[in-house]
């Protein structure tokens, strides 16, 4: 009967096939194969992970952004004797700001001297503009404008202090963020010769407003380059011949002791509060302290760099 054509068991017409016979084109296997391991939280469009990580990606590059912006930002250094100083060592400025109003004094008559000798702007402006313009520092009636720090490359430095003829004496900062103590630190080192000062590029100071008034004007004289790798740069350098000496309260000798101050010498100093960083300690060839009375445990980073380089110096002139 035609309706019970399909029943259990019923004769097929010829040519009539049921299902695939000769195997399952490889559609079995690929329902067995696994999807693969579970992607990242923050790899999952939809999962709160994925939205924090995309929110601290974003907040990251705002805040890169804002670094660069503030890099590329004129600084301006406050009061009197700071901007005599900058203008006599021939600070690069773009222009002079005076409060109007302000009591002239000898300081202020030579800064617009200065200032207009060596064709900088001199522009009065009120006292409030000014706090704006020097972010609320102690200006004392007038402000200098300075561009951004043209930092030089650690190879200029070096190649530098090979073409004095004399010993290289170079200086680095391992993790040394107070901009009052880089520009002292720059200071030092041009007064007892060294041929340049390197910064890292991150986790340190920068060539501020505050850095230029603590330097009084040496910045402008003395290279200052940033690495972005410090302890390869320190690296680079030794393999030129120079010795790395690190500043530490408990070095491997004294500076009385510090015999390598006439060959070509790299001084390190480290942060106040940690020191030197364990990858650059492990780069110095030695350590040096600074014997002091047994009532006064550490120096200021500054301080104590003036001490160094102060004997390198002293040693240097009597070999």
């Amino acid at each position: 009967m035609a309706g019970n054509s399909q029943r259990r068991g019923a004769m097929r017409k010829p040519g009539t096939k049921k299902g695939a016979v000769t195997g399952s084109g490889g559609q079995r296997r690929k329902a067995l194969e696994g999807r693969g391991p579970t992607p990242r939280a923050e790899d999952r469009p939809y999962h709160p992970a994925h939205r924090r990580a995309e929110l601290a990606n974003r907040a990251e590059a705002k805040r890169v952004q804002r670094g660069k912006a503030a890099a590329a930002a004129p600084e301006t250094i406050a009061g009197r004797n700071p901007v005599v100083e900058c203008l006599r060592a021939g600070v690069p400025a773009t222009a002079l700001h005076i409060a109007t109003g302000i009591d002239t004094d000898d300081r202020v008559a030579e800064a617009v001297s200065l200032a207009a000798d060596a064709g900088i702007s001199v522009l009065e402006v009120s006292r409030t503009e000014l706090d704006r313009i020097t972010q609320g520092a102690m200006h004392q009636g007038i402000g200098l404008q300075v561009p951004p720090f043209d930092y030089a490359h650690p190879d200029d430095l070096l190649a530098k202090a090979r073409e004095s003829g004399r010993q290289p004496l170079l200086v680095a900062l391992d993790g040394v963020t107070d901009p009052r103590n880089l520009g002292a630190v720059i200071r030092s080192a041009a007064a007892f010769g060294a041929d340049g000062v390197v910064v890292p590029q991150r986790r340190s100071a920068g060539l501020t407003a505050v850095a230029w008034r603590t330097s009084a004007g040496t910045a402008a004289r003395l290279p200052v380059a940033k690495a972005t790798n410090l302890t390869r740069t320190l690296k680079d350098w030794a393999k030129q011949g120079l010795m790395i000496v690190g500043l530490d309260a408990d070095g491997s000798i004294t500076v009385d002791e510090l015999d390598l101050a006439t060959g070509p010498l790299v001084v390190v100093v480290g942060s106040e509060g940690r020191g030197l960083s364990r990858l650059v300690r492990e780069t110095c060839d030695a350590t040096v302290s600074i014997p002091m009375a047994s009532d006064v445990e550490s120096l200021n980073a500054s301080v104590a760099t003036g001490v160094v380089l102060a004997e390198v110096a002293r040693r240097r002139r009597i070999s």
